[in-house]
């Protein structure tokens, strides 16, 4: 007979897998009598899991929903498929700080063959683009360790690559990871030039942990978020071929924030109308951003925009008099 705690993850597992079990049937899985089965449960109930019983011959016993969300209990495929599902939430940009959270936790307790298995699905996966916007590769190797180093306030090094300069090596004391778009970016504390920087995630390389811990620093920002989309535009306007995108919306713009996130700036203007600002070298992406938000809107600026918009105008109502005549004909 397997000891108490495995034995008790055990019913947890089955108890998982099927809404209601009938109690000799559990027992007879679980090699067990009656009796040690109900201690089990009791013991499950004292670690919080909810567990309905029916007495009798016929009786059984279900997992109930709770008030809280307990411990989960998942096997190999069950733990893949939760990481590739975030994984791909991630590339996406999509994910949110929940999302690291809950993919740290996932991949942080994988034994080596599944990691194995997560690398083999990743480099084998081509993530398509939406419109002109490339999609950047995530290390969730690179993104795990980050990821830790900010939650636990220990130093880390890692391998950064540029455009102009190659590569480098960092020490970093790390604040924040931060979503923006289809890319992630770590903020720290660089120890080598004394100062706070912003790093584009999927240019970082051989990341880890160095074991040391760090006093944290109060960074001279307030707004996390703010700091990395300003050093983004500021280092695209730097670019060449950047547009300065203005558009005036009729929404409100906490709706409008809700729906691109951190796609561009939102300023309010009246109560149902605000302003949206981006610079960027791709006016597809602004023109796809304006569209996500589902509000009438109205070009500002550039006037090379304006022009898309007429020409995807166009395109659209073309395709929806030859849907109309085609509904027609099929009729």
């Amino acid at each position: 007979m397997a000891n108490t705690s495995s034995r008790t993850l055990r019913l947890l597992s089955l108890l998982q897998t099927r809404r209601w079990w009938p109690g000799p049937l559990l027992a007879e899985r679980l090699d067990v009598s009656p009796r040690t089965l109900r201690r089990d449960v009791d013991r499950l109930r004292e670690l919080g899991y909810p567990v309905d019983a029916a007495p009798g011959v016929e009786g059984g016993y279900a997992l109930a929903a709770g008030t809280a969300l307990p411990p989960l209990v998942v096997d190999d495929e069950e733990a893949m498929a939760l990481a590739v599902a975030i994984q791909s939430q991630l590339v996406a940009g999509t994910g949110g700080e929940a999302a690291v959270r809950a993919f740290t936790k996932v991949v942080q307790v994988m034994p080596r063959r599944l990691r194995l298995r997560l690398d083999a699905v990743q480099a084998a996966t081509t993530p398509a683009r939406w419109g002109d916007e490339p999609t950047e590769h995530l290390d969730h190797e690179v993104l795990a360790v980050l990821a830790l180093a900010c939650r636990d306030g220990e130093r880390v090094r890692f391998s950064y690559a540029t455009v102009s300069r190659g590569s480098s090596f960092r020490r970093l004391e790390p604040l924040r990871l931060v979503p923006l778009g289809r890319r992630w970016y770590l903020v720290g504390y660089d120890l080598d030039r004394a100062d706070w920087r912003t790093f584009r995630i999927d240019r970082i390389s051989a990341a880890e942990g160095t074991g040391v811990p760090f006093a944290p620093r109060t960074p001279p920002f307030d707004d996390v978020a703010a700091f990395v989309l300003a050093g983004v535009q500021g280092a695209e306007a730097r670019g060449a071929g950047t547009h300065e995108v203005e558009a005036v919306v009729e929404a409100p713009a906490a709706a409008v924030t809700a729906r691109i996130g951190g796609w561009a700036r939102v300023e309010e203007r009246t109560d149902q109308t605000c302003t949206f600002r981006m610079e960027t070298d791709d006016l597809g992406r602004a023109l796809i951003a304006l569209a996500m938000i589902g509000a009438p809107f109205t070009v500002v600026r550039p006037p090379e925009l304006a022009t898309r918009v007429r020409a995807w105008a166009d395109r659209f109502t073309a395709a929806a008099r030859n849907s109309e005549a085609a509904a027609v004909a099929h009729d």
